[in-house]
């Protein structure tokens, strides 16, 4: 099923995003936890495409098992980075072909040890080509990124919301955000990208984080932002203070993920897509929690 149908006929659309392993214990871990995930039945999964294209082969390796061999709806990550235009489209067909029939088109990160972003000499440079390029191949249900704090290299939010609109126009269906923890700023964002003709579904992503560490090094590494890292409110900020273990944080993880859910719901969007990190625990119990006060069936 594509993405505008999931989106339609599965309101709220619960989506969780995995990584590939990076060894056969890994493999094997994520293997049991993907069974436990079954048992959740969320509308879709996506697989991550490492920085650089590092992990092509093993995203498109977990790609095919999550849907061949779990059955679930899959969305693969697809990057510009490092291919030409022509092996980006062999990559879009072979998914085509292998009933993978969503996409994320994101423009991508430098490989590691890169501090700035070059395009591959034949390849594209933006999100919006590969869109295009996409919506060419096949008719593939596409998500785009959006940024409710801005995008790190955006430097104004007209900007920012100028090349979200492109990459709608082109052809996208969906918008999942970069995670945040303060509410306002999606809220906010949803009511910009709408002043601006965006019409399609723009769907929050949660991260539940587990240890302290954890969430520093995601809002200050995976989760940058056109004001440096993503913001930690403060009411978030002084429930940390009191945390005494890595138990303590992961269960005020669940507890914080629980309440912007919460409201986020109550607020009618259309899904959420969570940033689970390969665990399940947390989004069993927050979903467990969501479905106890009849927010989701």
């Amino acid at each position: 099923m594509r993405l505008p149908e999931i989106y339609a006929h599965r309101r709220p659309a619960i989506s969780v995003e995995f990584f590939p392993p990076k060894t056969p214990a890994g493999e094997a871990l994520l293997a049991q936890r993907l069974e436990r995930f079954r048992a959740l039945d969320p509308a879709f999964c996506s697989i991550t495409y490492g920085a650089g294209g590092s992990t092509r082969e093993k995203t498109l390796e977990w790609a095919r098992r999550l849907r061949n061999e779990y059955g679930f709806e899959t969305m693969c990550h697809l990057t510009c980075v490092g291919h030409s235009r022509e092996e980006l489209r062999s990559l879009l067909e072979g998914l085509w072909a292998d009933a993978i029939e969503n996409i994320i088109a994101l423009r991508g990160d430098p490989p590691r040890g890169q501090e700035n972003w070059q395009p591959h000499p034949e390849g594209l440079r933006h999100a919006v080509e590969l869109v295009r390029l996409a919506r060419s191949v096949a008719p593939f249900g596409i998500a785009v990124a959006g940024f409710p704090e801005g995008h790190p290299e955006s430097p104004t939010e007209q900007e920012d919301l100028r090349y979200l609109k492109e990459k709608v126009d082109a052809g996208a269906d969906v918008v999942i955000t970069q995670l945040f923890f303060d509410n306002t700023d999606f809220f906010h964002y949803v009511n910009a990208a709408r002043a601006v003709g965006v019409s399609v579904p723009i769907v929050p992503g949660i991260m539940p984080f587990r240890t302290g560490a954890q969430l520093e090094k995601f809002t200050t590494v995976y989760a940058r932002t056109r004001n440096g890292p993503a913001r930690i409110p403060e009411k978030l900020r002084k429930r940390l203070q009191g945390i005494a273990s890595d138990e303590d944080a992961a269960r005020l993880g669940i507890a914080y993920a629980i309440e912007q859910c919460e409201e986020l719901l109550d607020r009618g969007v259309p899904g959420i897509h969570f940033y689970c990190l390969n665990e399940s625990d947390a989004v069993d119990a927050i979903l467990q929690s969501l479905r106890s006060s009849h927010r989701l069936a």
